[in-house]
């Protein structure tokens, strides 16, 4: 694993780690807890549709299946039509992608450094077994309606390794891809400092200066509206009450 890439080989795997794969040529990456003896335990709407919005904008993201109806993965099965924390073999999560390892407790400069979202956070993650107490907990119980910004797979492995819940009544939760995706957007029409400068050159800089902020001060390991959470706290009679 280098400096601006978590890419690793399987052989480095080790359970409680948080994994990720890219999808449809880097557009978005899908996240989960890898528990060992090759299966993932993950947060999906199904159909491969990890990043659905349900509407139009699923046939530009729509992600193919993990393990296709006419062709079902003989671990697996048919997962297509199974939403919510699910646990598939290894292959099933990839998806034909690349492994990654999402990276825990870095240093400011390099959460800068890595700027896409979705790579790393600031906050330091728990011990593995309490990753994979909470990934199997989740796994019998649920983790709440899967919402694209607010509670997606990216937070579902999260609250695994961090027992780390939003606690206030925003826009997005802990995904660092959500907040990149927002800080992108709004980097220079939020901000004052674009009236500073009229060049090409200034506007990238002040977007580029915004955009690293912005997903600087969203980061979990800086935020003051998450708290830590047991996981069995999360459900109650009536289902889950996350996000």
């Amino acid at each position: 694993m280098g400096l601006f890439s978590n890419k690793i080989d399987k052989g480095q795997l080790k359970p409680g780690d948080h994994i990720y794969s890219w999808r449809n040529a880097y557009i978005y990456a899908h996240h989960g807890i890898y528990i060992g003896d090759g299966k993932v335990i993950h947060f999906t709407r199904g159909g491969g549709q990890e990043v659905g919005t349900g509407t139009v904008m699923d046939r530009f993201l729509f992600s193919s299946s993990t393990s296709p109806a006419d062709h079902p993965c003989p671990i697996c099965g048919d997962q297509t039509t199974i939403s919510g924390v699910i646990m598939s073999c290894l292959d099933c999560f990839l998806a034909g992608g690349d492994l990654y390892v999402f990276q825990y407790g870095v240093t400011p400069a390099l959460f800068i450094a890595k700027a896409r979202g979705g790579t790393c956070t600031l906050a330091v993650s728990d011990p593995p077994h309490d990753a994979l107490h909470r990934a199997n907990y989740l796994l019998q119980n649920g983790f709440g309606g899967y919402d694209i910004f607010k509670n997606n797979c990216e937070d579902f492995a999260i609250y695994c390794k961090t027992g780390l819940l939003v606690v206030t009544n925003i826009s997005v939760g802990r995904s660092g891809q959500a907040t990149s995706f927002v800080a992108a957007a709004t980097a220079i029409v939020s901000s004052p400092l674009r009236f500073l400068t009229t060049s090409f050159a200034g506007l990238t800089a002040v977007a580029g200066t915004m955009y690293c902020i912005s997903r600087l001060v969203s980061d979990i390991g800086v935020r003051r509206d998450v708290i830590k959470i047991p996981v069995e706290s999360l459900v109650s009679g009536s289902g889950t009450k996350v996000a």
